[in-house]
């Protein structure tokens, strides 16, 4: 492609978005990492045997990084490009990874968690936006919803590790599923060298040729007068001369009007996907099927799983269909359906369940009641199928494609930031909430998708199958508190109309030089 991309391989925009996710699949990796070990006898004595506070901290320690990760895209995706940034995340993370399989205290675990954690951060950041830049507008969609679902991937393959690890006596049946992990990563920051760099990326730094081949190569199978790919060309070629002409790129872009409003969205929308109560269902399910009565440690464990399982199916039918659903759709009826189910089990939860002890810890716990235990079980599943096939995809895919080029890896890099914000002070405030104020902790969560659904209603447009400088006009139009009356046909252009608005941007400029 361009200089040197001549595989047909790394010409397919959807092997090369989809091979970006695996940067999306560390942080998979991460949550089964830690939820199958919490029951791990090994794990417990080497770390001694950290009560709710210390586990939180150990686990908070990796949002943590991830939160500095994320913001650091804000230079580095400008700086050194997509492809670099991404390629960089993959190296971080194996030295992350070192550090964990290594550790023999917490102080130890706990900063191995950071690096990986800065690693998850970055490839967050970066995947989405890349993706974004190198595909059509008909499978942008579907293909940074892959995003998510590599999420659920690495969620998936790293707790059948662990699973089948925890039967090995000793120290190994943690340290060997924290060295795999390694793995993938390395395989990502290779990969990466055969793929392209972004075209949007190499416009802005001038290197128009090369973008047109790579669009040419990715939408028009090498035809640089393909219909698409010169529409595309054009319309990055207006915006980036119009970015041009607003000046140096700064963070005080970001509150400019009309940009300001979408970095709102963006991290709101960021936001809403941690306060939904996901983390608990992943992070945390073994100790919510503890307090729902499900005892032993093999059955718990097989139980979990199957919630992993069904993350990874029903995050499907969204990759497929989020260009057709649309995102409005699937936000909305996503957080009341989350919303219900988590009423449900702290309802039930509130009901049948007393204070009790399991394990020694003290906890909220359902006894001898067979129904309500499998009704939490069932309700807890239902609400992981629920983010599946509609938060989690879209959670993603929308703040990637919402900003303007100049302004987009700084801004992606603040929605993610405030993801791992929340997803920091939620992963270490759980387990205490759970062994205080344990079934209103649901109560809680389902009040925040209620609250999402209202803003979503309110103040979120539809964006798909749009390209990105076709969102534009989308914001431009205004409707900030009345999102439902966006026009389908807001910012649709023809191919002779941007054609026309190029040439008469690039008139204007040569009259405005000859005028000096």
């Amino acid at each position: 492609m361009g200089k040197g991309y001549n595989a047909r391989i790394a010409a397919n925009p959807y092997i090369v978005g989809s091979f970006a996710c695996i940067g999306g699949g560390l942080f998979g990796l991460d949550i089964s990492s830690m939820s199958a070990v919490l029951s791990n006898d090994a794990y417990s004595r080497v770390f001694h045997r950290p009560g709710p506070n210390a586990q939180g901290a150990i686990v908070a320690s990796m949002p943590a990084g991830s939160l500095v990760g994320a913001l650091a895209v804000t230079f580095l995706a400008d700086r050194i490009g997509r492809k670099k940034t991404i390629i960089l995340a993959g190296i971080i993370w194996v030295i992350g990874s070192i550090l964990q399989c290594a550790s023999v205290n917490r102080g130890m675990l706990v900063v191995g968690r950071i690096i990986a954690g800065m690693s998850v951060g970055i490839s967050s950041a970066i995947v989405p936006i890349y993706q974004s830049e190198i595909t059509a507008p008909a499978i942008r969609g579907r293909m940074v919803s892959l995003q998510q679902w590599s999420i659920t991937w690495g969620i998936l393959i790293q707790y059948f590790i662990a699973f089948g690890c925890s039967y090995i006596d000793g120290v190994a049946s943690f340290r060997i599923p924290w060295g795999l992990q390694m793995i993938p990563a390395i395989i990502l920051s290779v990969g990466m060298l055969f793929f392209p760099e972004s075209p949007r990326w190499l416009f802005d730094q001038g290197r128009e040729d090369e973008a047109r081949q790579i669009l040419a190569d990715l939408h028009g199978d090498g035809n640089l007068d393909n219909e698409l790919v010169v529409l595309e060309y054009e319309e990055i070629k207006q915006q980036v001369y119009f970015e041009r002409t607003e000046g140096a790129k700064s963070y005080v872009d970001l509150i400019k009007p009309g940009v300001f409003r979408r970095v709102v969205l963006g991290s709101s929308l960021q936001m809403w996907s941690q306060l939904s109560g996901m983390n608990i269902m992943m992070y945390y399910i073994i100790y919510v099927f503890q307090g729902a009565g499900l005892t032993g440690r093999r059955g718990n464990l097989i139980a979990d799983s199957i919630q992993y399982v069904l993350n990874v199916l029903l995050t499907v039918p969204a990759i497929i269909y989020i260009d057709k659903w649309g995102r409005r759709p699937m936000l909305l009826i996503g957080t009341l359906l989350m919303g219900f189910w988590l009423m449900l089990v702290g309802g039930l939860q509130g009901r049948f369940g007393h204070w009790g002890t399991v394990d020694g810890s003290r906890i909220w716990v359902i006894e001898n009641n067979d129904s309500a235990t499998k009704a939490i079980i069932v309700c807890s599943y239902l609400f992981v199928c629920s983010f599946a096939i509609t938060m989690g995809p879209v959670s993603w895919t929308y703040p990637a494609e919402i900003f303007p080029m100049k302004v987009r890896g700084k801004a992606v890099s603040i929605a993610t930031a405030t993801n791992w914000l929340f997803n920091f002070a939620l992963a270490w405030a759980v387990p205490p909430g759970l062994s205080t104020i344990a079934y209103k902790t649901y109560f809680i969560f389902g009040t925040f998708n209620f609250a999402a659904f209202i803003h979503i209603f309110f103040m979120f447009p539809e964006t798909k199958q749009r390209t990105l400088e076709e969102v534009e006009e989308i914001f431009a139009q205004g409707h900030v508190f009345a999102a439902w009356k966006v026009s389908k046909d807001v910012g649709k252009k023809t191919l002779a109309e941007v054609a026309g608005q190029n040439k008469g941007k690039e008139t204007n400029s040569v009259d405005e030089k000859a005028s000096h």
